[in-house]
């Protein structure tokens, strides 16, 4: 990877809607941050500094759970803003983590200028309420499953929303690659139970794998099993 890559300045969230006298003023105060895979980019509880966009790769967003568990939020890929969470007048520290899944490029905006293109874009400002408001549907439907939703429904409605999010490659797998472990998190559940769960629906020729990458083979039966006890 080049370790002096440049964004486009019309691929993230903030440029595909803000106005175009805008892009300069974003060209000159943004950093773009070469990460590593496994690099963490903030941790939960440091102090707010500024917000995040991924221009290159893919960024799990993930919470403490319990002492020593985690559960992946969300997945942020090419585009995608994160660390806005931390928006309103009494957030002075990030509130989840968020650490690169393999090698990419980030796009770094301080919270002043972040704030400025607030209020100078009006298309930007809609946009993004209306991402807050699908985040909040999710959160809420993700809180359900944790409550009323069998663990392999909770495991099936992971893979198709990794599906419906990073579409498949040229193989036919899920275009991302996770561990066991990530899976487990993004699914609340433990990695032994869904290492489990994996190995049934292999058996049941639901999903088929190769290493790490997943490949849905039969998705209307993977989609049934969100159906049970799911509200």
């Amino acid at each position: 990877m080049k370790k002096n890559a440049q964004c486009d300045n019309q691929t993230c969230f903030l440029c595909k809607n803000c106005i175009k006298e805008w892009l300069p003023a974003i060209a000159a105060n943004k950093k773009n941050i070469v990460v590593k895979k496994g690099q963490v980019i903030f941790n939960e509880g440091d102090p707010v500094t500024g917000i995040y966009f991924v221009y290159e790769g893919n960024v799990k967003v993930h919470k403490k759970w319990g002492t020593d568990k985690e559960l992946i939020i969300r997945f942020a890929n090419k585009g995608a803003i994160f660390g806005h969470r931390v928006l309103g007048k009494h957030n002075t520290h990030y509130p989840i983590s968020a650490t690169a899944l393999e090698p990419g490029i980030v796009c770094y905006l301080d919270m002043e200028f972040f704030e400025s293109s607030l209020k100078v874009n009006p298309q930007f400002m809609y946009q993004l309420m209306l991402f807050f408001a699908d985040e909040l549907q999710e959160a809420e439907r993700k809180m359900r499953n944790l409550a009323h939703m069998p663990v392999k429904g909770r495991i099936a409605q992971a893979l198709i929303s990794l599906k419906d999010q990073f579409g498949t490659n040229s193989e036919g797998h899920i275009d991302i690659e996770l561990t066991r472990q990530d899976l487990a998190s993004y699914a609340g559940a433990t990695y032994e139970t869904v290492f489990r769960m994996v190995n049934e629906l292999l058996q049941e020729n639901i999903i088929t794998t190769n290493g790490k990458k997943i490949s849905i083979v039969n998705y209307e039966k993977l989609f049934t099993l969100t159906l049970d006890t799911a509200l």
